[in-house]
């Protein structure tokens, strides 16, 4: 695999943005052989265009970026060509590029009668245009920068590439593309142009538009499993012949073809409030069972599919290679938990997360040792009262200080404690779930009790006694 940088646009090239990239495509595990950089190249994007010049194929442009309404040539009042600089001669281009005057270098758009640009897109199929209807392209800047498109068409012949992947949104340029491969003596490349990805509003995914949504280091930082958000984006403007969703890496690598790619954009179906939002990862200092509250929920930031799948690769995983994954959100959380211990506790929220952060919400009261705050009223049984919690908190302390803390043992002794106070098991294991959690919804409740252990749940029983005392 190849990579390269086209970074011929110095404004917008900055090192966060390439670094963006480089550990975006590390983290999915799209690994590369070669890596150039087109700001490296500008001897070989030069030679190319000196070749197309001296075929006569090309000229120099001595006037400044063409706004006036007398250089307007085309038939829709667009700009084509300056008639001045195109029909300049020879001579008098050597004489004036000699004497240190700036210029442009623009290509040699065909335009005889008849003439038409043609290529095949793998996408889009037959495409043609006029050459009369292309303007005369810049090849070098007035400060002899490569253009995108030069640069590009250089560097493809050089590389040797086969085919060229990229976005609809180039789809216009190929035509001046293959203009410069046939002009510099180059076959030209098979060309596939891709849907967009767009916005609800169908605008544009843009970074300064639509914020972090659109890079890949922040569904990473959120918890995606890289196989997942692959899976997500190879369905974004494409699908298998069966219409399957959930695909592992491989199954995605054996039916994918440019066939079944799609000709209409595809839109990522994220909130637009959350455009500028941002992905902040929860501090080891907040352990609210609701996360960070000013930020973004999931269901905001993110595509719901994204979701989905990312949900179900979850489940696919094994408890031990999940475990391993959770371990190193967790401690990078700052909670400090042993490898024994969260193999225990994955089971328990694997069904319960979408995303691998959502073990920090789902699971950390496993990790904290004092709970956060919960209102006592949620200790309440339903159709129960105060007086009945308080009965059923006080019977399973004493109850638990003598049972072997394993699934079994556990049920048993609730249950006949809770038949001994005349109350249902509801009532009996609901005051228990809250004391120990800090919440209603939490993992089962005797597999809860064998990973916190005896000493913790009865410490916590007993502060739970206490709120309901004070009420």
């Amino acid at each position: 695999m190849i990579l390269r940088l086209d970074d011929t646009d110095v404004e917008r090239n900055t090192d966060a943005s390439v670094n963006s990239i480089f550990e975006g495509l590390k983290w999915l595990g799209l690994s590369w052989d070669e890596e150039y950089r087109q700001s490296d190249r500008g001897t070989l994007h030069r030679q190319m265009a000196e070749t197309i010049f001296q075929k006569g194929m090309a000229y120099r442009d001595f006037t400044p970026a063409h706004t006036g309404d007398s250089e307007r040539s085309g038939a829709q009042g667009t700009w084509l060509f300056n008639p001045g600089m195109r029909e300049l001669s020879q001579a008098e281009s050597d004489l004036r590029a000699a004497a240190g005057e700036t210029f442009a270098l623009r290509f040699r758009v065909p335009r005889d009668a008849g003439r038409m640009v043609r290529f095949t897109d793998a996408v889009y199929g037959e495409q043609v245009k006029a050459g009369a209807d292309i303007e005369d392209f810049a090849l070098l800047r007035s400060d002899g920068m490569p253009t995108y498109h030069l640069a590009s068409c250089a560097d493809d012949a050089d590389l040797r590439i086969s085919h060229i992947i990229r976005g609809q949104d180039h789809l216009s340029n190929t035509y001046k593309h293959v203009l410069i491969f046939e002009a510099a003596g180059f076959a030209p490349p098979q060309f596939a142009h891709l849907p967009l990805l767009v916005a609800p509003d169908g605008t544009k995914l843009s970074k300064r538009r639509h914020g972090p949504v659109v890079s890949v280091t922040t569904y990473r930082d959120a918890g995606f499993l890289p196989e997942a958000f692959i899976n997500f984006l190879c369905l974004l403007g494409w699908s298998p012949k069966n219409d399957r969703e959930l695909m592992s890496r491989q199954e995605l690598v054996d039916a994918f073809s440019l066939e079944g790619i799609n000709r209409s954009n595809a839109v990522v179906n994220f909130k637009e409030s959350a455009e500028s939002s941002t992905v902040a990862a929860p501090k080891s200092d907040v352990p609210s069972a609701a996360g960070n509250p000013g930020l973004p929920s999931p269901e905001e930031m993110f595509d719901p599919k994204a979701l989905w799948l990312n949900a179900e690769h979850i489940r696919g995983l094994s408890v031990e290679d999940l475990s391993q994954r959770l371990m190193t959100i967790v401690q990078g959380a700052g909670f400090s938990v042993t490898a024994e211990k969260m193999l225990r506790i994955t089971p328990l929220i694997r069904e319960r997360i979408k995303l691998l952060r959502d073990a920090l919400t789902a699971a950390d009261f496993f990790f904290l040792k004092e709970l956060s705050l919960y209102d006592p009223g949620e200790l309440v049984p339903q159709k129960g009262d105060a007086a009945m919690a308080l009965k059923v908190l006080q019977r399973a302390k004493e109850v638990l200080a003598n049972v072997e803390f394993k699934h079994d043992p556990l049920d048993q002794s609730l249950r006949a404690a809770a038949q001994e106070l005349g109350v249902k098991a509801g009532q009996m294991f609901q005051p228990i779930r809250v004391a120990v959690c800090g919440r209603k919804n939490a993992p089962p409740l005797f597999e809860t009790l064998e990973v916190l252990g005896k000493e913790t749940t009865l410490h916590r029983i007993e502060e739970a006694i206490a709120k309901l005392a004070s009420a």
